[in-house]
């Protein structure tokens, strides 16, 4: 399918710019380097000491050179045991920022009507906090299981099972975009998926439109709108209120 640049930095595929943003009835967002700045794992890597091993990991995940999310996800989280939570705070605090114009993209999405959805690899930490800031209707996300420590309450290196499971990867965001819109009574064409990493391309498949935000390759290879340079309201170029 032809990829064309129609701005520096914006490239748009399988479709005619502009689209009715009102077209649309659910946004969902991935969160770590799409809503926020960090891959909040390797912050939290930073606190033990490990930044760059876990880095790496992720690294090799986002660009799909490591096929099973599940299992690099859980290689990370034992490097992690031990972390005192008071070290979650400082990287919220001190290192998460929301992405240049992402705060004006929601606000549009929001005024346009549609409904909105963070669902991310990462952890309820941080998404439940960006989730009230931004005013998200809807999150999933990865639950951080605790135990006692010197500091006090530290990283087990486990996740807390859910109801719906216990990790969030490439799959299951498929499945909370298409159970959303089901709820809602809506298609799947109807819907808006934003990421940018591996784990993103099963819900960006089944989205009506898929948006990439300074995506890996691979992810910006299939994208339908995708964002290399600027901020996340540059999408807005080509979608009208």
């Amino acid at each position: 399918m032809t990829v064309r640049e129609v701005e520096p930095g914006l490239f748009v595929r399988g479709f005619e710019p502009p689209l009715p943003l009102s077209r649309f009835k659910l946004v969902a967002f991935d969160m770590d380097s799409t809503l926020i700045n960090i891959e909040c794992v390797d912050e939290i890597a930073a606190a033990a000491g490990r930044k760059a091993e876990v880095a790496a990991i992720t690294e090799a995940a986002m660009r799909g050179e490591i096929a099973d999310y599940r299992d690099s996800l859980r290689q990370r989280l034992q490097l992690l045991r031990g972390v005192p939570l008071s070290a979650l705070e400082a990287v919220y605090a001190q290192h998460l920022r929301l992405n240049p114009g992402v705060e004006t993209f929601v606000r549009a999405c929001q005024a346009a009507g549609l409904k909105t959805l963070l669902v991310s690899g990462g952890f309820t930490f941080f998404s439940e906090r960006i989730r009230h800031r931004l005013g998200l209707d809807f999150a999933r996300a990865n639950e951080l299981d605790l135990e006692a420590g010197p500091q006090g309450p530290c990283l087990s290196g486990r996740l807390v099972p859910r109801p719906w499971g216990e990790i969030v990867d490439g799959a299951e965001k498929r499945r909370v975009l298409l159970e959303v819109a089901e709820l809602m009574g809506i298609p799947p064409d109807k819907t808006i998926a934003v990421g940018d990493g591996a784990n993103d391309l099963p819900m960006m498949a089944v989205a009506g439109l898929s948006i990439a935000y300074h995506p890996k390759p691979a992810v910006q290879d299939q994208a339908m709108l995708s964002i290399t340079q600027g901020g996340m309201d540059r999408a807005l170029t080509l979608l009208q209120a």
